[in-house]
């Protein structure tokens, strides 16, 4: 497809964001540069997508032009001795690993999906469970190039002394096009991780444990039981992992049953969630050590297809915040008490320390201190109210909130959190736009 077509009622992936957008697929990079020439002066401006993993609305352009990359996908080099690999910017990380893994590369960093774009990754700077160990995923990116609206295309590498790549890492796709990127990879022994699950009673137990396992582990997560409270108030399991030392060298498929249709509304409430939690938590039993597949490790909802119709027609919020280290065990239980006390819990409740290593964009999210990720089915108001209620916590704490996951953070807030906002401004593509910005800056 060379043109753009009307779509209506196109969703991101926390299904809440309804928009109509005239959205192109180009197949080749000579219609890509078609489509950006003829959508230069648009009145809403043009945005490109990658596969829509977006939880809000920062890959949507309501009422404008969307460029979907996902065709884009081809491999242009890949140097197996020194890991380092080029490609166009619509290729998956799940392409990449096909590519990379039997030749003993793995990606530097990556998130809990490998169905993300390279772009997207760049655009939203991605980070995974080796933060205190590789920082973000833009950090391992040597070069980028951009086509802009006007038609120019730019090279442009990490120790670029402009600012634009600064800029675009982390810039949400407003500062052009990404078409290709130039990746270092990170090498393995063996595709398996040895990995150390450990059940923990209580959120202050969390803070040891990332302490302890941050200075001798390379990953390091936790998930957490949102809705216990008092002396089991941030109770979980930690998980810790090393790449394996040796073993097979093999791509993994973790498959598993796809999710047909939207579940019914009332099938996640606190009865089901704080149940399915108690089973979970007790599930884990005493510690344990397993070599597991990379994929079940890093990508365990990828197994299940379109999972996101698990909270109904209505859709779910994520909300993913980041609070500093010298507030953040008070902060995170205040968090978790504000959680079960309205009694809107998720069963997706993820746990982890950010470390010192700096962000390279302008915009990225991850800060040091500590971030919690949860899932909330959309309830209306009383939903809209605690996510509030959790503002007010982040921002006294002096945290932020992540773009790429939440669908309604306010402007305000985006303004307080992103203090390098107004630099960033000045390296925005005028052609670019997105429902997210326009929201922010409106």
């Amino acid at each position: 497809m060379s043109g753009f077509v009307t779509r209506a009622d196109m969703l991101s992936w926390g299904r809440i964001p309804h928009v109509r957008m005239r959205v192109a697929q180009p197949g080749f990079s000579s219609q890509l540069r078609d489509l950006v020439g003829a959508e230069a002066d648009a009145p809403r401006g043009m945005l490109a997508c990658g596969l829509l993993r977006s939880y809000g609305d920062s890959a949507l352009n309501d009422d404008g032009a969307l460029i979907d990359m996902t065709q884009l996908d081809y491999f242009i080099r890949f140097d197996r001795e020194r890991g380092v690999i080029e490609a166009e910017a619509g290729a998956s990380l799940a392409d990449v690993l096909k590519v990379t893994v039997p030749a003993g590369w793995f990606l530097p960093v990556t998130p809990g999906t490998k169905f993300v774009t390279l772009g997207g990754a760049i655009a939203n700077d991605v980070h995974g469970k080796n933060h205190h160990r590789a920082g973000t995923f833009g950090r391992w990116v040597l070069k980028l190039t951009l086509l802009c609206s006007d038609g120019s295309e730019i090279t442009v590498s990490r120790d670029d002394p402009s600012g634009m790549f600064a800029a675009t890492v982390g810039g949400l796709g407003l500062t052009g096009i990404i078409t290709t990127v130039t990746l270092q990879l990170s090498r393995i022994a063996s595709s398996n991780m040895a990995v150390q699950t450990i059940p923990f009673g209580h959120l202050r137990d969390f803070f040891a444990l990332s302490k302890e396992s941050d200075a001798s582990h390379d990953y390091t997560v936790a998930w957490v039981d949102c809705l216990a409270r008092g002396d089991r108030l941030g109770r979980g399991i930690f998980s810790r992992a090393r790449q394996a030392d040796d073993g097979v060298l093999e791509l993994a498929e973790n498959r598993g049953p796809s999710v047909p249709m939207d579940a019914p509304g009332f099938l996640l409430n606190r009865l089901s969630i704080a149940a399915f939690n108690e089973a979970y938590y007790r599930l884990a039993g005493r510690p344990k050590l397993a070599t597991v597949s990379y994929d079940p490790f890093f990508y365990p909802l990828d197994a299940i297809g379109h999972w996101n119709r698990l909270y109904g027609r209505r859709g779910f919020y994520q909300y993913q915040s980041v609070v500093p280290p010298d507030v953040a065990e008070a902060a995170t239980a205040e968090m978790l008490n504000a959680i079960a006390a309205a009694g809107q819990g998720s069963f997706l409740a993820v746990l982890k320390t950010f470390g010192a290593v700096s962000s390279p964009g302008l915009l990225s999210f991850p800060m040091q201190g500590t971030t919690l990720a949860l899932d909330f089915a959309n309830r209306g108001t009383s939903t809209l109210a605690l996510l509030d209620r959790l503002d007010r916590i982040v921002r006294e704490a002096g945290g932020r909130l992540y773009p790429a996951k939440d669908g309604r953070l306010p402007p305000a807030m985006f303004k307080a959190g992103y203090p390098s906002l107004e630099q960033f401004k000045t390296f925005m593509d005028p052609g670019m736009s997105s429902t997210f910005w326009r929201r922010m800056v409106a």
